[in-house]
């Protein structure tokens, strides 16, 4: 449970990840862009991905920019292994329970529109999935136990992705 303030009395906390969720996003961005290569794409992607590629690129700078931000400023954990001290509620956690997620599918979708690959950009869904199985319900799962009713109500009042 957690302290008044947030804080979770347990500093030694870990959320146990399945999967890192950089790997979790390689893994069929890199998958995709191997089959583009080897068997070419279903599809062409026209002229309109490249601004757009970058433009994702620029979102997922900004976005998470302000997400790690918070994360130095309420001095809590990022990386597996670290220490979950706090639930994070502005800023972007005001609208995304996890916008480090949903800026890393930005970039993944910008990068698999400037690589271009159609079959990179069809492998999103297994992207986002792969990181709901081995990041996200782990780390809710972690989180409702470390937190209880502080994080239960958080996750009912934002949500998931967006």
């Amino acid at each position: 449970m957690a302290a008044p303030d947030g804080v979770s009395p347990d500093s030694a906390g870990v959320v146990p990840f399945h999967l890192w969720p950089p790997v979790a996003m390689g893994i069929p961005l890199v998958a995709g862009a191997l089959l583009t290569w080897l068997a070419g794409d279903p599809f062409t992607l026209g002229g309109w991905r490249v601004p757009l590629g970058w433009g994702l690129v620029a979102v997922f700078a900004l976005w998470n920019g302000w997400a790690l931000v918070l994360f130095q400023r309420h001095r809590t954990g990022l990386l597996p292994g670290q220490a979950t001290r706090t639930i994070m509620s502005s800023g972007p956690f005001a609208v995304s329970r996890n916008p480090l997620y949903v800026g890393m599918l930005a970039l993944y979708v910008g990068l698999a529109l400037l690589i271009p690959s159609a079959w990179a950009l069809l492998a999103t869904p297994i992207a986002a999935g792969l990181v709901l199985w081995g990041a996200i319900l782990p780390e809710e799962k972690f989180l409702s136990r470390e937190f209880g009713s502080e994080y239960d109500d958080y996750a009912r009042r934002v949500r998931r992705w967006l």
